[in-house]
């Protein structure tokens, strides 16, 4: 079984552009190479279902696909909302530093609770300061908020997750199973996943990542989010080529229609942590059972096993426990927490994602059994502490306006530029059949289902 479980060899894509992210980590490197097996993955698939008449060459831009890891759209005349909370970001305790991720209010809340402040930036750094650093943590996760304490990378690596985690396959591949894919008769060389329905459960940011990419080849993305949900200043950048409904999944009449939708997806994408889906109802005989042809892909933040499988988690929240921030610190000879310069964890493992979706697609068209593949930020930040940098800190790189097209993009907010892509595979060149649109904007159905 060939299905993917690292990242590709250099010699397997053309690469062309250079510079870096400035980083005690080679965060471009883990750009080009995560695009690269998107491109990779997809060629594979190509080959399997004949539509191109040799194997397509992958080539990747090492520039673009390192800015692709920041934000890829440039609003024209306005301005992106804040992206993080007012009371979000990195404290000093009693006996180091913490972060409290606070964009969602109920974390918020919860946060504040523990502190016993109101939401005043000023009272919370005066209420964690006297607290440790392990303690509030822990406070703030048994009241349903999330935070991370910073660790040194020796002390993650000694920690029962840490632990855990360098265990785990940077891709998990588990319950190998035969499916029949379904005829795609808009499929053809450059536009390879047309036709293609990507049913999307995910929130920030690497499983939208991976959608957007998938949607960039000709894919049908349908993302379902909770009613009134929203993610000031990311979706502008990731709703991209997608439609984007809400549903009450809390309710009969809105599991049934995911249930609907479900029967009708070839690829089904989630961030549900381990047993959320089994209380909707939705275990994996259920999915089984309406959608038996299907691949699924699903990450969560910590890792699959572990004392902390379970516990929420976000990019910036990972690199502060994985030791990431404290080594960044140390690197910039800093008195405070460094993180990377991009949410890199988020994005590499979105498009690792995307590969993971299109290597069991690949196997499948092959006539072999396939499995779930499950990934998390943390185990992709285990792979970024060991990678190693293969070119110069000296040519920091950072966006200009040639690296934008020149078409204006008519998002759901106001006029944009994109950056261009990073990646072709052959004749299959990226590009998203619709602009960014708001969260709600849709209906919840299959638009190639209504034509």
């Amino acid at each position: 079984m060939s299905l993917l479980s690292s990242l590709p060899a250099v010699d397997g894509y053309r690469k062309k552009g250079s510079g870096a992210l400035p980083s005690a980590f080679a965060v471009s490197e883990l750009a080009t190479a995560s695009v690269a097996a998107v491109g990779q993955e997809l060629a594979r698939l190509m080959t399997a279902l004949n539509l191109a008449p040799t194997a397509p060459e992958v080539t990747v831009d090492h520039r673009l696909a390192s800015l692709w890891f920041g934000y890829s759209f440039k609003p024209d005349g306005w301005d992106m909302p804040d992206l993080w909370d007012a009371i979000a970001g990195n404290y000093q305790t009693s006996d180091g530093w913490i972060r409290l991720h606070t964009n969602l209010p109920h974390h918020r809340d919860a946060a504040l609770r523990v502190l016993e402040t109101p939401a005043d930036r000023d009272a919370v750094v005066q209420a964690v300061r006297s607290r440790t650093a392990a303690e509030l943590e822990t406070a703030i996760v048994a009241e349903g908020g999330v935070a991370a304490a910073m660790r040194r990378r020796s002390e993650w690596q000694d920690h029962p997750q840490g632990r855990a985690v360098a265990r785990d396959p940077l891709i998990g591949w588990q319950g190998p199973r035969s499916i029949k894919l379904r005829d795609r008769l808009k499929a053809t060389e450059a536009r390879p996943l047309a036709g293609l329905r990507v049913l999307d459960l995910t929130r920030v940011l690497a499983g939208p990542v991976s959608t957007r990419t998938l949607a960039g080849f000709g894919a049908e993305v349908l993302r379902i989010d909770p009613p009134e949900w929203d993610e000031p200043g990311v979706i502008p950048d990731i709703s991209l080529g997608k439609t984007c409904a809400y549903l009450d999944l809390k309710t009969p009449e809105g599991l049934e229609c995911l249930k609907g939708l479900l029967t009708h997806a070839d690829v089904f994408v989630h961030g549900y942590r381990p047993g959320a889906l089994d209380a909707l109802g939705l275990t994996k005989s259920k999915r089984d059972e309406l959608a038996p042809n299907r691949v699924e892909v699903t990450l969560d933040a910590y890792g699959w096993q572990g004392p902390w499988s379970t516990r929420r988690g976000f990019d910036s929240l990972v690199q502060m426990s994985s030791g990431l921030a404290h080594a960044g610190m140390d690197w910039a000879s800093a008195d405070k927490p460094t993180p990377l310069p991009v949410q890199a964890l988020d994005h590499a493992t979105g498009y690792l994602m995307a590969a993971s979706v299109l290597s069991a697609l690949a196997e499948a068209a092959s006539g072999n059994s396939i499995m779930h593949a499950h990934l998390s930020l943390a185990r992709t930040a285990e792979l970024l502490a060991v990678l190693g940098k293969t070119g110069p800190d000296d040519k920091a790189i950072e966006a200009t306006a040639k690296d934008y097209a020149a078409a204006i993009e008519q998002s759901g907010w106001g006029p944009g530029h994109r950056l261009k892509p990073a990646l072709s595979v052959g004749k299959a060149k990226m590009r998203w059949a619709s602009p960014a649109s708001e969260l709600g904007s849709a209906e919840p159905g299959w638009p190639s289902l209504t034509i």
